[in-house]
């Protein structure tokens, strides 16, 4: 399927785009799930250092089929390797590193995010086990925080919102948001618009949305490869 004729982007593409925006040598934690992906897709030429909450920093891939040690693995319980220089240390300094600003950029999944940068993503209302883990940490902690998510749920329900109705995770701590359909700037409590599907026109676009979307500048096309 063509760019512009594509009608949203897959989880996979959602984790390449965001993938894009890692600086070099960037120290970052991804959620466990559908962020871990973005490990995956970093751009040739650029390394990031990744830090997982149980207390490794710079692992590298999953292991191949077969090959895991389940001792070694990340907060999500996944297998990982080693990269040369990686290190381990107790679970209280890994929260040490958390809480004290050394990350540069965090990255997780979300149920809603506010214009105003609040994010929802540990329970659905009153409904599910809480799993908040260390979210309330990291939002907080990491110099940017970076949402990744579908733009609608699957009732069609908007994920942008103008104040999150379920359970806060963090106050006015998102960045940037990349879905399915856009990537949007939070600044100064509102909703601006960087980059949208070619294929999708801002009035779609803001039907989808539960708050207003404001444009500042340009508008990019969110051009994403087959991945």
């Amino acid at each position: 399927m063509s760019a512009e004729t594509q009608l949203k982007l897959s989880n996979a593409q959602i984790a390449w785009r965001a993938a894009q925006d890692i600086e070099d040598g960037a120290y970052v934690n991804l959620g466990i799930g559908f962020p871990e992906m973005v490990a995956r897709y970093q751009p040739p030429g650029r390394q990031a250092v990744f830090h997982t909450e149980n207390g490794i920093l710079d692992f590298g891939e999953a292991p191949p089929e077969g090959h895991e040690d389940w001792d070694l693995i990340n907060a999500g319980k996944r297998p990982v390797t080693l990269k040369h220089g990686s290190s381990f240390f107790h679970h209280a300094d890994s929260f040490a590193m958390v809480r004290g600003g050394h990350l540069d950029v965090a990255i997780l999944g979300a149920y809603q995010v506010a214009e105003n940068g609040d994010l929802a993503n540990w329970r659905v209302g009153s409904r599910g086990v809480p799993a908040v883990g260390g979210a309330m940490d990291l939002v907080h902690g990491a110099k940017q925080v970076f949402v990744i998510t579908e733009h609608v749920t699957k009732d069609g329900d908007p994920k942008l919102v103008e104040r999150c109705t379920f359970p806060l995770t963090g106050v006015g701590c998102i960045t940037r948001v990349y879905t399915s359909h856009a990537v949007v700037d939070i600044k100064n409590g509102r909703f601006v618009l960087k980059e949208k599907l070619p294929g999708l026109s801002l009035e779609a676009l803001q039907k989808m949305t539960g708050a207003e979307l404001h444009v500042d500048g340009s508008v990019a096309d969110l051009i994403v490869p087959t991945v």
